[in-house]
């Protein structure tokens, strides 16, 4: 592609168009700020470029009207998206959306790029909660929103295709970024990459990712997922999916497979995920049937080892929120279920070591049974990956902010707590749409008004000049920025978590049994 600068541009009344590198784009003006939807980045993965790396999209002649979100891949039945997805006609699944408040080429903003989680079996970008505009218009900043493969489409290992196809969209969504986003108004050299949860996963995969260098400057992990598969355990988990369809995991025999009974069989797999746990190990017991496959090429090695490599050229805001396992402890109907033989398991499971479980009763002699089981699984999945990043960056000679979100949910009587996920409304400040309403309430309160406003003012300060407000974490302060009523510098709150870990390399998750 060539870069898009270079073409006129206007954006005059209601209706502000742009000339990006395939042709002139027509969107639309929302409280100030121009909107431009269902923007191909990818040519549309299906038919004979079904599970192949993204191509680039096609140029287009005339105006292209850009008012709407593409439609999402396939989705998995997880909170209904699914059902979300079928709403959407058409194949484009690859698209990205943009929100500029000054859409005109030489306005050189700092550009945010944002890459939704999802568990890496569901996640679209037109969802509510990920509307760009409020973000844009009061950080002055080019936010970008986009699609990419999910679920067996992106991330399942299958014979005779790439793996790791829904990281390659995501380097595709960053390259038309870098070759059109100048169009916009934004600064091709000032590109953040953001991302919560499985997309928090996604941002640390791209920072150990060839492909990726040089396609960003700065990187927000969120409640990073810290789950990297090796080749053989992908295989194992792809073909056992196939099976349910009573076929092989081949480009052959799944092409032909409309695209949403893939996620259907996916979905009847995780059912019984946890009958494999000697075989999958804890990718089974925690449900995960997808993750990043790191096969030496594509993802040659993980995020941790990555960075301890050397210092990148990129600087990090890295955080989790506290209590991260609370969400998903509510959504299993097990709020005040949890006994000592699920305290134990999730211990035995998932603690680090022989003696990991020793050490978490040790370090918190005060907590019940769902204290333990709560925050083993948040310390495995969330906490101590996304603290890892920031400790393997900085011990190499790079610059990392952390912070860690404290500030409970008003929702549900507040008994999710500073739970995963709550961090995406305060950040995006859409605190009455979608999904966070469960979290925030039908109204939001002046209090989560003003925390949602510090945090979108540190991304975007973080986006601008790579500050987001307070100390670069080292080794032996820990200093890190509390979110909450009262925000406040103090050192790591999760100190008794960090020394269980602290030894702990986070490696490829094996295949391991026969």
């Amino acid at each position: 592609m060539t870069d898009a600068a270079s073409g006129p541009s206007e954006s005059s009344g209601s209706r502000p168009e742009v000339r990006a590198a395939g042709g002139v784009l027509r969107g639309r003006r929302e409280a100030g700020v121009a909107v431009f939807l269902g923007v191909p980045f990818a040519e549309p993965p299906v038919g004979a470029l079904r599970f192949a790396a993204p191509r680039p999209a096609r140029a287009w002649s005339g105006v292209r009207e850009a008012l709407s979100y593409g439609p999402p891949p396939p989705q998995s039945g997880v909170f209904g998206m699914d059902a979300l997805a079928g709403d959407a006609q058409g194949d484009d699944w690859l698209t990205v959306n943009v929100w500029s408040p000054e859409p005109t080429p030489g306005a050189g903003l700092p550009v945010m790029v944002w890459i939704q989680g999802g568990a890496y079996v569901f996640g679209m970008s037109g969802l509510p909660e990920y509307d760009g505009g409020r973000l844009a218009r009061d950080g002055d900043v080019v936010v970008v929103t986009f699609n990419y493969r999910v679920g067996m489409e992106g991330f399942g290992q299958i014979e005779g295709a790439p793996p790791n196809r829904g990281l390659l969209d995501q380097v595709a969504a960053l390259e038309w970024v870098r070759d059109n986003i100048r169009a916009f108004g934004g600064d091709p050299g000032r590109v953040t990459v953001f991302g919560q949860s499985a997309g928090g996963g996604s941002v640390a995969a791209l920072l150990a990712m060839d492909r990726a260098a040089g396609l960003f400057r700065r990187a927000v992990a969120q409640s990073a997922q810290g789950t990297f598969f090796s080749p053989e355990l992908a295989a194992d988990i792809a073909a056992v999916n196939a099976a349910e369809l009573g076929l092989r995991p081949t480009v052959t025999d799944l092409s032909g497979v409309p695209p949403h009974r893939l996620p259907a069989a996916s979905d009847a797999l995780a059912a019984t995920m946890d009958r494999r746990t000697e075989r999958w190990g804890r990718p089974a017991y925690r449900t995960i049937p997808f993750s990043p496959v790191v096969d030496g090429d594509i993802l040659p090695v993980t995020p941790w080892q990555a960075l301890s490599g050397g210092a990148l050229d990129v600087e990090l805001l890295v955080g989790h929120t506290r209590d991260e396992q609370r969400l998903f402890t509510a959504i299993d109907g097990l709020l005040g279920e949890v006994g000592e033989d699920r305290a134990a398991a999730a211990l035995r499971l998932l603690a680090p070591g022989p003696d990991g479980p020793r050490r978490y009763r040790d370090a918190f002699p005060a907590a019940d049974a769902e204290g333990l089981y709560e925050r083993v699984h948040s310390d495995w999945l969330f906490r101590m990956p996304s603290l890892h990043l920031a400790q393997a960056h900085t011990a190499a000679g790079g610059r990392a902010h952390v912070y860690e979100l404290t500030w409970s949910a008003p929702g549900m009587g507040g008994a999710l707590g500073a739970c995963h996920g709550l961090d995406v409304p305060l950040v995006f400040g859409n605190l009455d749409r979608g999904q966070p309403a469960m979290l925030i309430g039908e109204a939001p309160s002046p209090e989560a008004e003003a925390l949602s406003a510090r945090m979108r003012a540190a991304w975007t300060a973080f986006a601008a000049h790579g500050d987001p407000g307070w100390p670069a974490y080292d080794t032996e302060q820990r200093l890190v920025r509390l979110f909450d009523t009262s925000p406040a510098v103090t050192a790591y709150p999760e100190e008794p978590s960090r020394l269980i870990w602290q030894d702990h390399a986070f490696p490829v998750l094996p295949l391991t049994g026969s």
